[in-house]
């Protein structure tokens, strides 16, 4: 059940919450043939941790979907993941670039990209993507890759209003946001329904056309399993 918090709880809980309990929740010249170099050891398909019903993982949420890619690709990806959470900042800054080149931008495959923070912060931060609008991956992106920049700090508010002005955001803008109950309570409900639904309980946690894969994973393990579904 959604706890109902006061309007200005989560911007007042940016600078109290304490940042140790953020980071707890990786040919030559005579002719002769050149020996050949050793093939790159081939990645076994990860096993998967279950399935859900893709139709039943698609249909709209309390918020709109927010996706990179065709939306006709054969290869769906839905990410669940917090903007605190280290392993999450780690699949963004060093897996979802080549993830993005290889699968995304050649059409094989899409990521959508759903919010399941697990304290205010987190919740600060996808509520301030939600605001940027169409900069919500832009803005997501930077987010995770500078978590050490606002999710260990003593005062994250202040850290996030400095990102969030590079987005355009005001001081106006930054505090409308933060204090509209509504687009909490859904950031909440999004979670819920992940954790309800499709047994989400951690992040990050993919769904790869439907098939669970909890925790992160390097562009390898990615590949032997877009690859095996293509």
């Amino acid at each position: 059940m959604t706890r109902f918090v006061s309007r200005r709880n989560v911007v007042a809980s940016l600078a109290a919450l304490p940042a140790a309990a953020l980071l707890a929740a990786c040919s030559d010249s005579n002719g002769a043939s050149a020996p050949e170099a050793p093939e790159t050891p081939k990645v076994a398909v990860p096993a998967a941790q279950g399935s859900v019903d893709v139709d039943k993982l698609m249909e709209p949420g309390a918020l709109p979907e927010k996706w990179v890619g065709d939306e006709d690709a054969p290869i769906t990806i839905v990410e669940y993941a917090s903007t605190t959470c280290g392993h999450c900042g780690s699949f963004h800054r060093n897996t979802y670039p080549a993830l993005k080149e290889k699968y995304i931008d050649t059409g094989k495959a899409r990521l959508v990209l759903r919010e399941f923070p697990f304290d205010p912060r987190a919740e600060a931060g996808f509520m301030l993507a939600r605001c940027a609008d169409d900069k919500y991956f832009a803005m997501a992106d930077v987010l995770f890759k500078q978590q050490d920049a606002w999710v260990s700090v003593e005062n994250a508010r202040d850290a996030l209003l400095k990102i969030a002005r590079l987005a355009g955001f005001s001081q106006e803008s930054f505090e409308a946001c933060l204090t509209n109950q509504k687009l909490l309570e859904d950031v909440r409900a999004v979670k819920d329904r992940g954790a309800k639904e499709f047994g989400v309980d951690s992040t990050p946690t993919f769904f790869i056309n439907g098939k669970k894969y909890a925790g992160a994973m390097s562009i390898d393990e990615f590949s032997a399993i877009i690859d095996s579904m293509l």
